[in-house]
């Protein structure tokens, strides 16, 4: 069964792209006017005093900021100014890495059903295959944006400048200086971010490769093959985005550490790409190229989502009640700044989790195709939602905004995915024949 590009599915991506491109392309002119004025950061300092001059900060530096904030020789200034500059950056940063993030993650769990013998998801495999396939195109996106931070292109890490890692400079920073010589130095970490678009790229052909060769020689041979593929990329996955989450996403905030953080992330890459599996599923079922996929397939896909939004909760408030209890200035400042710069940042709880868990509890809500599909949408929208909290509040600082950049932004890189992603699933064949367990995928009940 061969799924054909829908003309008005590709133009709609053609559509994203162009129009995420513009809307990018005027908020970079916009946001370069802003730099030059004078009188802006003075403007948002006046207008929002409350994210500038919060509790999460000493009364001493809140003093020291307020004092000095006229004659522009407050200390604070040129981070403002870096973090005015860093927004479009950090915009294409968010939606890139949640992307990429997502593609590797639906790898990831392709491989979980392989290495696990799963019977009941082979009919939506080549979903997964076609999800992952944009993990080439999202590498390069997120590579552009790591050799831009490290020649200079932007200050997103601001770990990067050596001033804090030369102990005769007055801003030498001990503990940042401490972490450059085992991890946060630029060489070491230009050669991981390669390392780990590789891994993941590599990781994509081989299974793509495995399974096509499958589906032309039935024999065991070729299915422990793939079997193989899979249990090694599962290692070199969980080591790859444990780094990954450490090197792209924490060093944004290089004070600040969390033992979980890399659990955090990928349970949120995993639950967005689960939810776009189920989403991509119920289209091509609805367009005729998926009839073996059923509500017993759907409603399975719908417990992971389900479940997923439950581990992603749990380990969102782990995080946050440990640290916010034990109360460490180097731990409790990463919440406390999102609580007084980011309003809506405990809302995303809402989406991610409560809503989830209201709607999609009973067994009979998980049939219903429409309620799953939208479930879908609102747990991607949510999980990106998260990431924006991850790296916006670390970029930017108090000079966030969802704007024309960071809509752009979003708008560009969901139509070059939509485009690369259905391009790969028109190129494959959606009814996996050579897997041992297609028969059983294909009969597959789910009694309750």
């Amino acid at each position: 069964m061969q799924y054909s590009f829908s003309p008005k599915l590709k133009l709609a991506s053609f559509v994203l792209i162009i129009l995420g491109a513009v809307l990018y392309g005027i908020g970079v002119f916009m946001n370069s006017a802003d730099q030059k004025d004078p009188k802006y950061i003075e403007n948002m300092v006046q207008s929002h005093p409350e994210r500038f001059f919060g509790d999460y900060q000493s009364a001493e530096y809140q003093e020291l900021n307020q004092t000095h904030l006229e004659g522009h020789d407050n200390p604070q200034w040129h981070t403002w100014e870096h973090h005015v500059a860093n927004r479009p950056w950090a915009a294409l940063m968010t939606a890139s890495y949640f992307a990429f993030g997502l593609s590797a993650a639906a790898l990831f769990f392709l491989c979980v059903q392989f290495a696990s013998n799963s019977g009941w998801s082979i009919v939506v495999t080549r979903v997964m295959e076609g999800i992952a396939s944009y993990i080439p195109v999202g590498g390069i996106l997120m590579l552009i944006i790591v050799f831009a931070s490290a020649f200079g292109g932007n200050h997103l890490f601001h770990w990067m400048d050596k001033s804090l890692i030369d102990p005769n400079d007055p801003h030498y920073d001990i503990f940042i200086a401490s972490k450059s010589k085992i991890w946060l130095n630029i060489p070491g970490w230009l050669s991981r971010s390669v390392l780990y678009v590789l891994i993941f790229t590599a990781g994509m052909v081989w299974i793509k490769r495995a399974t096509k060769r499958l589906d032309e020689v039935k024999d065991r041979k070729n299915w422990e093959k793939l079997f193989t593929a899979a249990v090694v990329f599962i290692v070199l996955y969980s080591l790859s985005i444990t780094g990954m989450a450490w090197d792209w996403v924490m060093s944004l905030d290089p004070h600040w550490y969390s033992t979980i953080f890399m659990f955090y992330g990928m349970v949120s890459h995993l639950v967005a790409a689960v939810a776009l599996t189920a989403i991509i599923s119920i289209y091509l079922k609805n367009q005729g190229s998926l009839p073996l996929f059923n509500d017993n397939h759907q409603h399975d896909l719908a417990k992971y989502m389900f479940g997923f939004s439950i581990l992603w909760t749990y380990l969102w408030f782990c995080q946050f009640m440990l640290q916010w209890y034990a109360d460490i200035p180097e731990e409790v400042q990463y919440f406390q700044q999102r609580n007084a710069q980011y309003p809506g940042y405990y809302w995303m709880l809402l989406v991610n989790f409560l809503l989830v868990l209201l709607i999609m509890t009973s067994s009979g809500i998980k049939r219903i195709p429409q309620l799953v599909f939208w479930m879908g949408v609102m747990i991607i929208l949510g999980h990106y939602w998260d990431f924006y909290n991850q790296i916006m509040p670390a970029a930017v600082g108090a000079f966030h905004n969802f704007g024309l950049l960071e809509i752009g932004a979003l708008l560009f890189v969901g139509g070059l995915f939509t485009y690369v992603v259905f391009s790969a699933i028109s190129k494959l064949n959606l009814e996996p024949k050579g897997n041992p367990y297609f028969h059983e995928s294909k009969i597959y009940e789910y009694p309750f």
